[in-house]
């Protein structure tokens, strides 16, 4: 946070422990040099304007455990992994706010041990030797915080940059993971039931990609999930319900008009008339209204035009003679006796479905 330019010295020493230059003004590219130093913890370079592609190579850096390169002008892929176990004790992991692009390969979590199966109690014990003096700055349930580095914080951070494909299942591998944020990219897929699996999860956010098909229902068995956002997706279906579940607002899933469920206003489904009973209201009108197209009704609508004016003048001429008056009459009741027996009908088929 002061304001230095230039570019980061390319020789740094062996034995660097730490680097942090968050919110400065250097450009340039990230030190080849880094790779040499073998006891490096922690590489926040985020806020600048760093302009480089992901420095694949880090991942031979075998005690690195926060790596920060968000807000800063990192473009192109991620790149191959070299290393049978690359960031094998990564606990920290943001590239927000760049361009990075291409897919995420499923090796890149396969390896991140330092996120999988972290014993709260056997870190708490030892929290002086593995909690650091340093600080640094976390977008943390969408609010930005400056907090100390700590052995069981755990977050993935790749929102805003142009990643697409399909979100890996291996993250659902990552059981510790506190944090993860994969909005504002091109995802496409569907969620990965794999991530029921993430059960310290505390937030989550998709928001903002191309999301298809169903939220998986076993999310709903995350526990500690207190911020979710779905948001502006292509999801469809039922949103689960119990538990966390039901305690999201209608803005962790707008944006979706094919979802439905509670919290949203819109039902799956009529739940106060079954099918059964629409048909019974409709099944002699439909049947009638299902032969119609638009020259029967105006051939009808003619020839019903042409009766009527002939009928109309007969009675004027006679003064409504008696037999026309009985044919009237006798199509009324017959009118009246079929819509009375319609009626019948469907109360005793209500009846047979309530018994």
């Amino acid at each position: 946070m002061n304001n230095f330019h230039g570019e980061i010295p390319r020789f740094l020493h062996r034995g660097l422990q730490y680097l942090g230059v968050y919110g400065n003004q250097l450009r340039g590219q990230v030190p080849r040099s880094l790779v040499n130093c073998t006891i490096l913890v922690a590489l926040d370079l985020g806020n600048n304007k760093l302009n480089d592609t992901f420095p694949i190579w880090l991942e031979k850096l075998p005690n690195l455990q926060v790596l920060i390169l968000k807000s800063n002008l990192f473009h192109g892929p991620i790149g191959d992994l070299e290393s049978e176990f690359p960031f094998p004790e990564l606990r920290i992991f943001d590239l927000s706010c760049n361009g990075f692009t291409g897919t995420l390969s499923s090796n890149l979590f396969k390896s991140f041990r330092g996120m999988m199966n972290v014993d709260e109690e056997k870190t708490a014990s030892t929290s002086t030797d593995t909690d650091y003096l340093y600080n640094i700055s976390l977008v943390i349930k969408g609010n930005e915080y400056d907090m100390r580095i700590t052995s069981i914080m755990t977050s993935v951070d790749l929102s805003s940059n142009r990643f697409e494909g399909g979100i890996p299942n291996s993250i659902g591998s990552l059981s510790s993971l506190v944090l993860l944020n994969l909005s504002h990219n091109s995802f496409r897929g569907h969620i990965p039931a794999e991530f029921a699996k993430l059960q310290a999860l505390e937030a989550l956010d998709l928001s903002w990609n191309r999301l298809i098909g169903e939220i998986p229902g076993p999310l709903s068995s995350l526990t500690f999930l207190e911020v979710l956002n779905l948001s502006y997706n292509h999801l469809a279906g039922r949103i689960p319900i119990g538990k966390q579940f039901n305690t999201f607002p209608n803005d962790s899933y707008c944006g979706n008009p094919d979802l439905c469920g509670f919290p949203l206003s819109k039902e799956c489904g009529n739940k106060n008339e079954s099918p059964l009973e629409q048909d019974d209201d409709d099944d002699d009108d439909s049947f009638f209204m299902s032969g119609f197209t638009w020259e029967a009704v105006v051939i009808g609508y003619g020839c019903g035009m042409l009766f009527g004016l002939l009928i109309g003048g007969l009675m004027f001429l006679l003064e409504k003679p008696k037999w026309y008056v009985n044919f009237a009459e006798d199509i009324a009741q017959h009118i009246a006796a079929n819509k009375r027996t319609r009626q019948k009908k469907r109360r005793q088929r209500r009846g047979l479905r309530m018994n």
